[in-house]
């Protein structure tokens, strides 16, 4: 925050942090856990969808005959025989970094240059990362970085030991591909839980000013802020809760690879700043940037539970909160309403 922004950001902060809600009633709540429910239905049927199709595809490139997946697996296995730590930290690191930068990478240009204008008709505080601070951007990046390879690095080696000692995490079968889903539901359900009551622990007064105020620096964000936090917080309210799920089923790496992959490009897309089009809906997130006491949640089940909602479900943002099927920016389609005269 800088300039005369600063003060107005400073009492909307402070009233948000001692601010109280209200409980809603269980018809609204029902609503809400019906939402989750087609949001997360919808992901598990696409993937299985994709998944198929594109086995059947790939065998018939390939000419390969049997279980696809399986005998690539097999193969990989095989190479890296005697030596699972490093296989579980080049998958469970590698594949993320990839998703997670690459991503990035993408968001960053359009951030810095401008460009393709095309991208930044979907900017959701249209007057805000226009173009982005490079000074503040090239500061968060720092802890960003030592975030991503030092502190997930070694949490990454702690889930391997905890897991190596519960069982077979590299085991050469893989699951089943109906089991993988179930299990990416648990993952996401248990990730709602966990981050929404770390993430609102948080916002306390008490630590609010010690650890996550670093974070909502930002009340505009992008996407790498997704892990822009003070250490304490990106282990306990970024990373726990998601990579405890995999721990408490036992997981295979192929089904704990892919999972961090997802929540890694699910914040990404939370914090970046864009509603594109055919992407999941940013503006919940985005939302608690810009207002700090509301939406504080994944998929929105426990916010409209505790009533932390009340405030965001009276928005232009919150009309806008659905999956955009057209080119048309929703900032168009859904305007603002007219400011009052002063």
């Amino acid at each position: 925050m800088v300039g005369a922004t600063v003060s107005g950001d400073g009492r909307a902060e402070r009233n948000a942090v001692n601010s109280n809600t209200q409980q809603e009633g269980p018809g609204e709540l029902w609503d809400s856990v019906k939402k989750a429910a087609v949001v997360v239905g919808s992901g598990i049927l696409f993937l299985a969808a994709f998944g198929n199709s594109l086995t059947w595809h790939l065998q018939r490139f390939w000419g390969a005959s049997g279980d696809f997946w399986q005998k690539l697996w097999t193969k990989l296995y095989l190479a890296f025989e005697g030596y699972d730590a490093a296989l579980f930290f080049l998958g469970t690191m590698l594949a993320p970094t990839v998703a997670f930068w690459g991503s990035n990478a993408l968001l960053l240009l359009v951030d810095i240059t401008g460009k393709p204008s095309f991208i930044t008709r979907y900017r959701i505080q249209v007057d805000k990362n226009n173009p982005v601070d490079l000074v503040k951007l090239r500061q968060a990046l720092k802890t960003v970085l030592f975030n991503h390879f030092f502190i997930s690095g070694v949490v990454t080696v702690v889930v391997y030991y905890v897991m190596s000692w519960r069982g077979d995490p590299c085991g050469p079968e893989l699951p089943t591909f109906h089991w993988a889903l179930t299990e990416l539901a648990f993952f996401s359900l248990l990730e709602e839980i966990l981050f929404y009551y770390s993430h609102r622990l948080f916002h306390h007064p008490s630590l609010y000013k010690l650890y996550h105020k670093q974070h909502h620096e930002w009340t505009a964000p992008v996407g790498i802020i997704a892990i822009y936090a003070h250490p304490l917080e990106h282990v306990l309210s970024n990373l726990l809760p998601v990579v405890i799920g995999p721990v408490i089923l036992g997981s295979h790496i192929s089904t704990t690879s892919m999972w961090y992959c997802i929540a890694l490009i699910s914040t990404t897309i939370s914090h970046c700043g864009y509603h594109l089009p055919f992407l999941p809906s940013p503006e919940y997130h985005d939302f608690h940037h810009l207002r700090f006491n509301q939406c504080y949640g994944v998929f929105g089940v426990l916010d409209r539970l505790h009533g932390t909602d009340s405030k965001f479900r009276e928005t232009k943002q919150y009309e806008r909160h659905i999956l955009l099927t057209s080119l048309t920016p929703l900032t168009e389609s859904i305007p603002d309403s007219p400011k009052k005269a002063q």
